[in-house]
């Protein structure tokens, strides 16, 4: 558990020198663990193989075929890649990321398009029931039922899992499984939970942002978008961003809900804001990824790629990764929004991408998981 605890501490020092403005000092690693990554915020600032110069060269390193489409969105972890695949498959996956070899699957019974989280040893995945897994083995350590779906990707945050559901928002002790506490509107939660500072901010397909303490589940305040909110908040320098199906990306005041910009995209925002060096990236199902000042809301610019964008980008030095229903993932000039690279992969690419020591991983609707790295 030592190597646990210094991994841990290396993390916090990691993101407190990037909030004081200090020197970023980074692990040998940098894991990609949940869909949000650490931060919240999909980005990866310790990203030091790929950039905007040398992208253009990534090839294939590895594919896997699973048994069905591939919506989930991977996690990377201590040299293991997390995922799932949907019905008629429904297995949980974990790949060499190196090689992509089969270390282990998991037979869920259920669907799995939520994406795993990876928290010491243990990967929890949702998919009609919210299972633990150990992540070496993939043996069941515990699982969990409220008679309803669970099919948000969960956040673990000190100790705790949170997920949403069919009917609510549930709080599980990591280690066990026991429930801490549920919070129920009735309504439809398929965002998934991002917590920070005590706080977890999750939307319903109501169209309301609920904001809930993250110790005892008590309602915080809310935010009504005016249409379903299926994007996973981002929370970052006291701002959360959030998208709905109104057609906007919102910012909202963390800690009081006050709107502070909103910007009209055109279309439903299924996509989950990225937040990087002072600027908000997302996708719209209009086609487009959008980059915007994240203090104003003023567009930088727009990608316009062949079909809906609802994967949500990730951030590494300088490059924006996303993928499309047009078959393709792209790498975007963070700056300013040239296509670097693409890949073909025959079919939607719905799944986010993960970032993680010069390897791009993504999930396509054709079955396949995909590794890119630099061609040698």
């Amino acid at each position: 558990m030592n190597h646990i605890r210094i991994l841990v501490l290396i993390l916090c020092a990691c993101f407190a020198s990037v909030a004081w403005g200090q020197p970023l000092t980074c692990p040998a690693h940098m894991p990609w663990g949940q869909f949000h990554r650490a931060n919240m915020q999909r980005f990866n600032p310790c990203e030091k193989v790929l950039n905007v110069k040398n992208v253009k060269n990534l090839g294939l390193k590895w594919s896997y075929a699973t048994g069905w489409s591939v919506y989930s969105s991977p996690a990377v972890a201590n040299g293991v890649v997390y995922l799932g695949s949907e019905a008629f498959d429904n297995n949980v996956y974990a790949l060499n990321a190196n090689t992509g070899a089969l270390l282990w699957s998991y037979a869920s019974g259920n669907g799995v398009g939520s994406s795993p989280a990876v928290a010491n040893g243990v990967v929890y995945v949702g998919g009609g029931i919210l299972n633990a897994l150990n992540a070496s083995t993939g043996a069941l350590l515990w699982s969990y039922w409220p008679f309803t779906d669970l099919d948000s990707s969960p956040t673990v945050a000190n100790g705790v899992v949170y997920i949403g559901s069919d009917n609510g928002v549930y709080a599980l002790n990591a280690e066990t499984g026991a429930m801490l506490w549920s919070y129920d509107i009735g309504g439809w939660f398929y965002s998934s939970p991002a917590v920070a500072n005590g706080v977890v901010y999750i939307g319903d397909v109501g169209g309301n942002l609920h904001v809930l303490n993250a110790s005892t589940g008590a309602l915080l305040w809310s935010y009504a978008t005016g249409n379903s909110v299926g994007s996973s908040p981002s929370v970052a320098n006291g701002v959360v961003y959030v998208g709905s199906n109104q057609n906007k990306l919102y910012a909202l005041n963390a800690s009081t809900g006050a709107l502070l910009w909103r910007y009209k995209t055109g279309n439903a925002v299924t996509s989950s804001p990225a937040v990087a060096n002072g600027m908000v990236y997302v996708g719209s199902n209009g086609g487009k990824v959008y980059a915007l000042n994240a203090s104003t809301g003023a567009r930088l610019w727009s990608y316009k790629t062949g079909n809906a964008v609802s994967s949500s980008p990730a951030v590494a030095n300088g490059v924006v990764y996303v993928g499309s229903s047009d078959g393709n993932v792209y790498a975007l000039n963070a700056k300013t929004g040239a296509k670097l690279w693409s890949y073909a992969t025959g079919n939607a690419v719905q799944s986010s991408p993960a970032v993680a020591d010069g390897v791009v991983y993504v999930g396509s609707k054709n079955s396949v998981i995909y590794a890119f790295g630099l061609k040698k």
